[in-house]
């Protein structure tokens, strides 16, 4: 899914690659003046729902390779209904990922 990051209230479009109740793992495109801060603020709304959310987010983690910039972010707040709403989805996306799983893997050793 694809995020707004506001650093120093400059919006950057960003992909995230991994999403936790904790935080998200996400990379965007390099750009010639690329602006860091250890606090941002995020902006994104989860597959499936149509309520944006609002964070308050800290950069743990930053590298720069030749095309992308690889951002490492936990939350440090937000709204109690959008903590709610991040953990459920991020626990029926594991039980749906454990039950494939599980499928595939009964399937292989049928097989």
């Amino acid at each position: 899914m694809f995020f707004t990051q506001y650093i120093r209230e400059r919006p950057f479009r960003v992909l995230a690659v991994n999403v936790s109740e904790n935080g998200i793992a996400a990379r965007r495109l390099v750009e010639p003046l690329t602006t860091h801060a250890r606090v941002v603020g995020i902006e994104f709304e989860l597959p499936g729902t149509s309520e944006v959310i609002w964070a308050k987010a800290e950069t743990q983690f930053e590298a720069i390779d030749r095309d992308f910039h690889h951002l490492g972010i936990r939350f440090l707040a937000m709204a109690g209904r959008h903590e709610r709403l991040l953990r459920d989805y991020v626990r029926e996306r594991q039980l749906r990922a454990s039950a494939w799983w599980r499928h595939h893997v009964r399937v292989a050793f049928a097989s």
